[in-house]
């Protein structure tokens, strides 16, 4: 009977206080630290699905799940979630280490997006006065999106949900309640910027028509009243975009998505793009300077870094950061389909860096799998990259094994100087870079069974490559993360 009392309470729990329309506190918190599994495409052959596993700190394209704040020494940040090991409810989770103690928070539970769907993670930032934001994403427009703030600075145990507005096309404001694919960016004294995706649906994409998927750039002086939306990639079925900041200036790689009718549509996404804006989303140009008008509509453009449609390739973009000039550095892996196996091998890890002069593509490893992901550090001539370049345990599977890579040369060789994790049951997937990642709190990950629903935890490492679990069982409202013993 009390087993029945208690489930009963906590589905009231879920409905009335963290359901994503509450406008309450949020301040409940979970017992510990679990990460959702996700799955999409079923294959129908070994590999099971086109991609799958611990998906908590998935895609590329979602920017930051972790943040630095040097006047209070802790890292905030957020993760897909789940409240117990059978739950396939996707939760969004807010969570902080504090670099003088070494200890972690236990979860703040901030909502029930309600639905499994590992492309509504959060994504979180953090504003001069030191207040959190979680902005929680959605996968297309079947559900809606939200943006909650800190009721303290520099504090996760209380939320506000923001009831954000944005300009619509004739200059009258909406609800800003629906966002897909963010990438969200602070600078002080202007505020909030979101490279972000809008889906346009139903239509198909010709001509000047508006593509499915139209990436977009939107932003907010206080994160409250929101720009109307600027479209910056509309070739054809859309696009994906990842991105990074270098002091004001914010830069986009993205591919495109071939029309379905003439070529091979979503699955076959291809080519290279870049473009930056150093006067916050104003005006764009290429990494040489040359501006760009916007929304780019041509397959054959100025930002057009590598084309890949003409070798059959497709492009998975990881990371985008910045040398010490501010010149960009793009992460991707390319292959020859959508479809896990060895068949679509070679799945080759580049970087392509502009050099003031010329874009150097170089090839830096080869993996097992598409959603194989890294994040790229620069520390003056030392380029370092955490990815999944070691296959798993589920060979030919999301993630795998993490390794160290190191280029002392601007990105024309790679070493692997370290093999961070050997896990004989789970792969690890989506080793994700703070925003001014401390030695501490460097890289933040999850892990998963690539074949089937599994369990999913939560780690991250230091600049060292010391591996520390966050605890799945909390006790207290503050605990050591548990150290992983490296392989």
């Amino acid at each position: 009977m009390n087993h029945l009392r208690n489930a009963l309470w906590f589905s009231w729990f879920l409905i009335t206080v963290v359901a994503p329309e509450s406008r309450s506190q949020n301040s409940a918190k979970a017992d510990g630290y679990r990460g959702i599994w996700y799955f999409i495409g079923p294959t129908k052959n070994e590999y099971a699905y086109k991609y799958s596993g611990g998906l908590g700190t998935y895609p590329a394209n979602h920017y930051p799940f972790s943040v630095y704040a040097p006047a209070v020494n802790k890292t905030f940040f957020c993760y897909g979630g789940v409240t117990d090991s059978t739950s396939r409810e996707l939760c969004h989770m807010v969570g902080v280490f504090d670099h003088q103690t070494g200890m972690v928070s236990r979860p703040t539970l901030l909502l029930n997006k309600q639905t499994n769907d590992a492309h509504d993670n959060p994504v979180i930032q953090l504003d001069a006065q030191g207040y959190v934001w979680v902005f929680s994403t959605s996968h297309g427009t079947e559900r809606p999106s939200f943006i909650h703030r800190s009721r303290q600075p520099y504090r996760i145990d209380a939320f506000e949900k923001i009831e954000a507005t944005r300009l619509d096309e004739k200059g009258q404001k909406i609800p800003f309640d629906n966002f897909s694919y963010l990438q969200v960016y602070y600078q002080t004294g202007r505020g909030f910027l979101g490279l972000m995706t809008h889906y346009d649906r139903g239509v198909l994409v010709y001509g000047n028509n508006k593509p499915r998927r139209t990436t977009a750039v939107i932003m907010s002086p206080d994160g409250i009243s929101w720009s109307a939306w600027q479209d910056i990639g509309a070739i054809e079925e859309g696009h994906y975009q990842s991105s990074g900041q270098w002091q004001n200036k914010v830069g986009s790689a993205f591919n495109y998505h071939p029309n379905t009718q003439v070529g091979a549509g979503l699955d076959y996404r291809t080519n290279l793009y870049y473009v930056e804006t150093r006067d916050f989303g104003q005006t764009w140009q290429t990494a040489d300077g040359k501006p760009v008008q916007v929304p780019l509509r041509e397959i054959a453009n100025p930002a057009l870094v590598k084309d890949y449609k003409s070798q059959g390739r497709n492009v998975y973009i990881s990371d985008v950061n910045y040398d010490e000039a501010g010149r960009p550095i793009i992460l991707y892996i390319t292959s020859k389909g959508p479809d896990p196996g060895p068949a679509n091998g070679p799945y080759e890890w580049n970087v392509a860096y502009w050099s003031g002069t010329a874009w150097q593509i170089s090839s830096v490893a080869q993996s097992d799998h598409n959603y194989d992901m890294g994040s790229l550090y620069v520390e003056g001539n030392r380029w370092r990259i955490i990815g999944s370049v070691e296959a798993g345990p589920q060979s030919y599977g999301t993630g795998g094994d993490l390794v160290l890579l190191e280029s002392r040369n601007r990105g024309k060789s790679w070493k692997a100087v370290k093999r961070l994790t050997r896990n004989p049951a789970r792969n690890q997937s989506y080793p994700r870079r703070p925003v001014a990642a401390q030695s501490g709190f460097y890289a933040f990950w999850a892990d998963g069974n690539a074949r089937q629903a599994s369990a999913s935890y939560l780690y991250f490492c230091n600049q060292n490559g010391q591996i520390f679990q966050l605890p799945a069982q909390m006790q207290s409202d503050f605990e050591k993360p548990i150290p992983v013993k490296n392989p």
